[in-house]
C-alpha cells in the first residue's frame, strides 16, 4: 500500500511539471546605452545642458559682480562716511541674497527649475523608450524586463504576474 502511495505522489508531481506554465522569460536593457544612442535623448540632454550652462553663466556673472563690490567696499570702507558704508553693506547683502535666491530657484535639489525642466524635456523621450521596451518585450514573449545600468530596476512586467492587489487583500484581512 505504501508503495502505491509513493508511486501516486510521484505521478502527481511529475504530471504537474508537465502541465506547468512555461518558464519565465526575462530580459534587460542598458538604459545608459539607449540614452547615449537615441537621437531624441541626445538632443534632450543637449537642450538641458545648454539651459544649465546659461544659468551657470548668469550665476557666475552675479558672483563676480558681488566679489568685485566686496573688494571695492573693503578697499574704501575706512574712508567712507557711515551712511555710505551702510548703503554699501546693504547693497552687498542684497547681491548676496540675490545669488542665493537664484541658485535656490534654479538648482535646488528636487525643487529647482532645472529639475522641473528636466522632467519636461525628458518625459516624451522616456515615454517613447518605455513604449519601445513594452513592444519588444511583448514581441519576445518576455514577462519581465530589467535595466542593468546603475540600480537594477524593473521596467516592464506582464500584468498577469502582478500580485499587488492580492498582497493588499491579505494585508487588509490581517493575514
Amino acid at each position: 500500500m505504501k508503495k502505491y502511495l509513493i508511486m501516486a505522489a510521484a505521478f502527481i508531481v511529475c504530471s504537474s511539471f508537465t502541465f506547468a506554465q512555461s518558464p519565465l522569460k526575462l530580459g534587460y536593457v542598458d538604459s545608459q546605452t539607449i540614452l547615449n544612442q537615441f537621437s531624441e535623448a541626445v538632443k534632450a540632454q543637449g537642450d538641458l545642458d545648454a539651459l544649465t550652462s546659461r544659468w551657470t553663466a548668469q550665476l557666475d556673472s552675479m558672483t563676480v559682480a558681488y566679489q568685485q563690490g566686496l573688494a571695492d567696499y573693503q578697499k574704501q570702507a575706512t574712508n567712507m562716511p557711515e551712511d555710505k558704508k551702510l548703503n554699501a553693506q546693504k547693497d552687498l547683502v542684497a547681491k548676496e541674497q540675490a545669488i542665493l535666491d537664484f541658485r535656490r530657484q534654479k538648482f535646488s535639489q528636487g525643487t529647482g527649475e532645472i529639475y522641473l525642466r528636466q522632467e519636461e524635456i525628458f518625459n516624451p523621450v522616456k515615454t517613447k523608450i518605455y513604449r519601445a521596451i513594452e513592444v519588444v518585450a511583448k514581441e519576445e514573449n518576455m514577462q519581465f524586463v530589467f535595466d542593468k545600468s546603475g540600480d537594477i530596476m524593473l521596467l516592464y512586467a506582464d500584468s498577469a504576474f502582478d500580485i499587488t492587489f492580492k498582497v493588499l487583500d491579505r494585508l487588509k484581512r490581517g493575514i
